[in-house]
């Protein structure tokens, strides 16, 4: 969850390694920090809160620094720290409070590390070293880690950090600095995200590529269970029994301005603005031939035809994504799908095994709760398939083939364009599947592709169209204390994922209902000051939908619809329409969700909250 940055090279590191920790903060930012190696000693600073305060410590640090040298009869000016590491923090295991913070170091403050991840087994290693005197100061399980490498410590950082990374449990990614040893970082991954970049004279190593885009596109990928030693000239890749392993460079063509707001007040509203984007780079080319063209996903043909089940395992925004999916791929290609929230699935014993498949969707491709789900169903004999945005993710090693969205880099906590995206690649999935099970006709086949085609079009017009509307609506109802959201069929995934944007980034307690469950209980909630957002979107269950719209009205609540463009009747029954551009009614979700997701970033905006950065939450969930 958290993020990592180093650097070794020539150049002063501390701007460097701020200017990576502010490409990370997505992963957290509940306090940050950095150590730097100046003279054969670790300054380290360390500030609760997001970076501005971390950036205004490192200030007053270097004023206090001056001030010092400049009381004595000669100033000598400090060499330039050209070994550091920093770290943004989402706090799993102790308070957000400085102490908490990283680095975190040994007793004898010569080894500091930076961790992402979880150890589980801290607390008996705690004991042990407490017990051979280490001194700890804080409450994470992530200081062991510093007092774990001293221990083994004897003038060689690599091999402590072998012989630590041996002792260690859980599913983390560390890296670490010795203040005997200038010019060298050490790190380690165990299922948590760690990537190199290769510079002239100059390394740097990351949870995740864009720390360091704006200094060098040359990559390499830290694989799992693997220790990596980083210096200016070189970086070495060993497997925990210390034999060396060969590792090509690759180079990246992401535009760093991409990391950027672009002119947007937001990183989320850009993202919004970016949803035709995402969609078009995710089925143009794979819809340019005459049949779907999914590359090499790793799954045959012949094994997608023969398919008894699937079986789509997700957390958050990917699980609603995956409910759409199951609609799709059961109404074109006939496959009983299942759909599992990815923490559940793992603990429940499941029935999976040769001839099903096993779909899992993660944006970021390291969903700690995904990926165990995704191990699991491998071992029991399942194909595995990942969806996923990141080349590279531990989720594309832990399958046996890929599908990949093209969303780029999404910086705002609340997803959207990975949504959307995710959205675009399983109805993809869903058609080619129909393809070649032969359960659509053809003529039903090219509709759908022409649609399909047609979507980044009707998702940039909708976005510009419903702007307006849906502000007016957000300012009218940004102070309720309450919102449900209710919807049918695909409506139904529609609600569920409008509701959470609404709960991330306003923090309004909200619930979304299946609409026909309303009476059982949901439905007691409503009086004349409920907003209620329903989704009516043109569906099989249309004239259902309706009939629940007008037992909301009869308890006196106010109904906020969403609506396909055309339908008067739901006018009819609603006090507030917004319409979307009509679609073939099952990607009707595509489109739908863009006024909800509006709607919860004007409402948050009306409330003057920072939508950018949601309290309590980071973008990549790297622990269970």
């Amino acid at each position: 969850m958290c993020g990592i940055v180093g650097y070794v090279g020539e150049r002063n590191c501390r701007d460097l390694l701020l200017q990576g920790l502010e490409k990370l903060e997505y992963r957290g930012y509940d306090s940050a920090g950095v150590s730097v190696l100046v003279d054969g000693r670790i300054e380290s600073v360390r500030a609760v809160g997001n970076l501005s305060f971390l950036r205004a410590a490192m200030a007053e640090q270097a004023r206090q620094a001056d001030l010092a040298a400049g009381a004595g009869a000669v100033a000598v000016a400090d060499p330039p720290a050209t070994t550091g590491i920093g770290h943004t923090r989402w706090a799993t295991h102790g308070r957000v409070c400085e102490a908490n913070a990283h680095p975190h170091f040994d007793t004898q403050d010569r080894i500091h590390i930076v961790v992402n991840g979880i150890v589980e087994n801290h607390v008996e290693l705690r004991e042990r070293l407490t017990a051979e005197g280490a001194e700890f100061t804080s409450e994470t399980d992530a200081e062991v880690v510093a007092h774990l490498i001293a221990h083994h410590y004897d003038g060689d950082l690599v091999e402590a950090v072998r012989r630590a990374f041996g002792e260690l449990r859980g599913h983390y990614a560390f890296v670490a600095m010795s203040a005997d040893e200038p010019g060298l970082l050490v790190g380690a991954r165990k299922e948590c995200p760690l990537v190199v970049g290769r510079g002239r004279g100059e390394s740097f190593i990351a949870s995740a590529i864009p720390a360091f885009l704006s200094e060098t596109r040359t990559i390499q990928l830290v694989e799992n269970d693997e220790i990596v030693v980083v210096r200016p000239d070189g970086v070495e890749f060993l497997t925990p029994g210390g034999e060396p392993i060969a590792r090509e460079t690759t180079e990246v063509d992401w535009d760093e301005t991409a990391a950027e707001k672009g002119g947007y007040e937001t990183f989320m509203l850009k993202e919004i603005h970016e949803q035709a984007d995402a969609v078009a780079e995710t089925v143009t080319d794979r819809l340019a031939g005459e049949e779907i063209d999914l590359g090499d996903i790793g799954i045959s043909d012949d094994e997608l035809r023969a398919l008894s089940r699937i079986a789509i395992v997700a957390c958050g925004t990917s699980y609603h994504a995956g409910l759409v999916g199951r609609y799709a791929i059961e109404e074109w290609a006939r496959v009983p799908v299942e759909m599992d929230i990815a923490s559940e699935y793992r603990y429940r014993n499941p029935v999976v095994g040769p001839g099903d498949l096993v779909i899992g969707i993660s944006q970021s491709g390291e969903t700690a709760d995904t990926l165990a789900a995704m191990r699991l169903a491998r071992e029991r004999g399942a194909k595995v398939l990942a969806v996923t945005n990141v080349m590279g993710s531990q989720a594309t090693r832990d399958s046996d083939g890929v599908l990949f969205t093209r969303a780029g880099i999404e910086i705002g906590v609340a997803a959207t364009k990975t949504f959307v995206s995710q959205l675009a690649a399983m109805y993809l999935l869903a058609l080619r599947l129909a393809e070649l099970r032969g359960t659509l006709p053809e003529g039903r086949i090219r509709e759908l592709r022409a649609d399909l085609k047609h979507l980044p079009t009707l998702v940039a017009e909708t976005v510009e169209r419903v702007d307006a509307r849906v502000r007016e609506i957000a300012e009218r109802w940004s102070a309720s204390s309450f919102f449900l959201y209710l919807g049918r069929h695909v409506g139904l995934p529609v609600c569920l994922e409008g509701a959470l944007k609404l709960k991330e980034i306003s923090y309004i307690p909200t619930d979304a209902y299946a609409a026909g469950e309303m009476k059982h209980g949901p439905i007691a909630l409503l009086d004349e000051r409920t907003p209620v957002v329903c989704v009516a979107t043109d569906s099989p269950v249309l004239e259902k939908v309706l009939s629940n719209i007008a037992e909301v009205r009869a308890r006196g609540a106010h109904v906020i619809a969403v609506a396909t463009e055309g339908s008067p009747r739901v006018a009819e029954h609603a006090e507030e329409v917004v319409s979307v551009p009509r679609s073939d009614w099952l990607l009707q979700p595509m489109l739908a969700i863009l006024p909800l997701q509006l709607l919860a970033y004007y409402i948050a905006r009306a409330r003057g909250l920072n939508v950018d950065q949601p309290r309590n939450l980071a973008k990549t969930v790297t622990v269970e």
